[in-house]
């Protein structure tokens, strides 16, 4: 991870010991695991600090996530408008934790932009956008949760991390990596992860918790996925899936209960572009995964309004299903030639 930006850091710690009201702490919508293990990880580090804190999400986040501690304690936007919309009003300093534009706090994104305390961004994705006061992003870091944990020791707040905290922490950065399958090129994750353990966590229990918890429900909807709805182009070296909000009814589908489905056909001998369609019900949530070289965040801003890692990123498009999958089939053809020389 490069340096960081002293000046930065020092600001940081400066505004959280004069900061005398609540402090604010927003993931981005539909937070995954390093959203959420970032922002409450943070939460706690601060709350042991002394400070008073409120975790404010967009939407509903998965359940697989809700046995993090402190995840009781959050506000969510779309089940209580008014409570959050209050909740800011009281806040004196706004922090927002694994996305680097308004645009991805959904329908909070006024909220953070018109916000006019001090306000800080900490985030790991590239083509970052200011929209706060103070800004540390480090896309070269595999997680926010490994950002947020190097810049806590940098203000010397290394002294407030429990055991609870360190299982936030570990959880992001486990599902950011993909059970540390990708993301992992610096040694410096492997040694975060070292100090983590000294806190005493059991990584087997925390994947457990995350992986082994899904409804029967969701185990038939992957085999149907895998079985009816997913297309394998040989040629391109990609496969795609597709997930239909009538399939989703069929299979009484849960926040989350697609996580991971992107990755499977990434296990399929020659494929290494994969991609999900996810119908919701005004858009299409779209994610992507590669290995090798193939830069899924290029091909999402350009062609799906999205946006992340080389080999992991996503985007949503307000566009009927079937035309958002033809489109994707369509531009095939044009990505043929890098696809062919990507190295894994």
């Amino acid at each position: 991870m490069k340096p960081f930006d002293l000046e930065t850091i020092n600001a940081f710690r400066e505004r959280l010991v004069q900061v005398e009201s609540t402090i604010a702490i927003i993931p981005h919508i539909n937070a995954d695991g390093d959203a959420i293990g970032s922002v409450l990880g943070l939460a706690g580090i601060l709350k042991n600090a002394g400070k008073k804190v409120v975790v404010l999400s967009p939407n509903h986040y998965p359940n697989f996530y809700k046995w993090i501690s402190g995840s009781e304690q959050i506000l969510v936007y779309t089940a209580s408008k008014k409570k959050v919309e209050q909740a800011l009003a009281e806040t004196g300093m706004l922090i927002c934790m694994d996305f680097n534009q308004p645009s991805r706090a959904g329908e909070m994104k006024d909220l953070v932009s018109q916000f006019s305390g001090p306000g800080i961004m900490i985030d790991h994705h590239p083509f970052p956008q200011q929209f706060t006061e103070l800004m540390i992003s480090h896309p070269e870091s595999s997680s926010t949760a490994e950002l947020m944990f190097h810049v806590v020791k940098a203000m010397g707040y290394q002294k407030y991390i429990d055991k609870s905290v360190a299982e936030a922490i570990y959880c992001g950065i486990m599902t950011d990596t993909g059970s540390f399958d990708y993301n992992i090129s610096d040694p410096q994750t492997f040694q975060t992860v070292s100090e983590l353990l000294t806190y005493g966590i059991d990584p087997e229990a925390i994947h457990g918790k995350v992986f082994d918890n899904y409804s029967a429900d969701r185990m038939r909807l992957l085999g149907y996925c895998l079985s009816e709805c997913m297309e394998v182009y040989p040629e391109y070296h990609t496969a795609m899936m597709y997930l239909s909000r009538e399939v989703q009814q069929k299979y009484n589908f849960l926040s989350g209960d697609n996580e991971g489905f992107v990755n499977y056909p990434l296990s399929i001998r020659g494929i290494h572009f994969s991609a999900l369609f996810t119908e919701k019900e005004d858009h299409v949530k779209v994610s992507f995964r590669s290995k090798g070289e193939f830069p899924v965040n290029e091909f999402a801003f350009k062609n799906f309004n999205g946006g992340g890692h080389r080999n992991a990123s996503g985007g949503e498009i307000y566009a009927p299903f079937n035309e958002v999958l033809e489109r994707f089939r369509q531009l095939l053809p044009e990505y043929r030639p890098i696809l062919k020389k990507t190295k894994i």
